[in-house]
């Protein structure tokens, strides 16, 4: 038992930590690459990204995160250990509500109406359309990534009291 939460409790970190790097990746360079291209540019762009990142190598972390997190509360609660398991608890929930939740509530809606979007002609309404995705985008990603960091850090800290608690 102690092997497999060892490898749950890693996997957990792991995929949270990954996920918290792609989404701060967005927030400090894919996004303002993108602001800076013409907005037409950035509507293509970001139209191609969002048909790509479907991939087995997004979805093992995007999906992992949250049910390794919870894999590893229940191994711990099985073992008596309940606050090293209540951790890892916190950790899957803050990915499931401020990562997960967002991304299926708004993200992924706001990508699929804007892959719907001819790329608009005019200047004038690509920068419209661009502006108005953008910064409703990237504010959410900003709190995609900082849900991201705290299910890290809970990670952490159960892996932390986990050295604790056996030695």
């Amino acid at each position: 038992m102690t092997y497999l939460a060892g490898i749950l409790a890693t996997l957990a970190f792991m995929t949270s930590a990954i996920m918290a790097g792609f989404f701060f990746a967005y927030s400090i360079s894919v996004m303002w690459g993108l602001d800076a291209a013409m907005p037409a540019s950035a509507i293509d762009g970001m139209q191609g990204i969002n048909t790509v990142i479907q991939n087995p190598w997004f979805f093992p972390n995007f999906f992992g995160a949250p049910v390794f997190a919870v894999l590893a509360a229940i191994v711990f609660f099985s073992m008596g250990l309940r606050d090293i398991g209540i951790v890892f608890g916190l950790a899957a929930l803050a990915y499931l509500i401020g990562a997960f939740g967002i991304t299926v509530a708004i993200n992924v809606p706001m990508n699929a109406a804007l892959g719907a979007e001819s790329i608009p002609q005019e200047a004038e309404a690509a920068s419209a359309l661009w502006a108005d995705y953008s910064s409703r985008w990237t504010w959410w990603n900003h709190i995609r990534t900082l849900s991201s960091i705290a299910s890290t850090l809970l990670c952490g800290f159960a892996i932390f009291l986990t050295g604790r608690a056996m030695a």
